[in-house]
């Protein structure tokens, strides 16, 4: 994984789960690595690993079953959904409209590059992707 210096570490990997949950890679109930397995994979601290879980966790994300480990919450791709669309549009969507603004790119033109983009990358849109699986 490549980290970016904007970005809190522990954020960019609750990022990175967080799309395993997107992408219905883990499931509702699903158990997730271990601190240790996700901090060699990762080749990062473990600590750094433990903080990202217990954000997950404090957002609904995560839950730890005692003995078990942590496993994805029965909602957890709704909380994702949510914490991450509220983000989005806070955060990222007002420079996304300054942009397009700037540049003078088309409604058309984004709708165009969206479908190709999705083409490109994904089967299907990830929603149904998520019920097949």
């Amino acid at each position: 994984m490549e980290f970016r210096d904007n970005e809190a570490i522990y954020l960019q990997i609750a990022a990175y789960i967080s799309e395993h949950i997107l992408l219905g890679k883990w499931k509702a109930e699903h158990k997730i690595p271990s601190v240790r397995d996700l901090a060699v994979e990762l080749e990062v601290n473990p600590n750094t690993i433990l903080r990202s879980y217990e954000f997950l966790q404090q957002q609904g994300v995560v839950t730890n079953k005692r003995g078990l480990g942590l496993f994805v919450a029965v909602d957890g791709l709704d909380k994702v959904k949510a914490y991450r669309k509220e983000r989005f549009v806070a955060q990222d969507l007002p420079e996304f409209f300054r942009n397009i603004f700037l540049l003078d790119i088309g409604l058309q033109d984004l709708q165009e590059r969206y479908e190709k983009f999705i083409s490109e990358n994904y089967k299907q849109p990830i929603n149904q992707q998520n019920e097949n699986k």
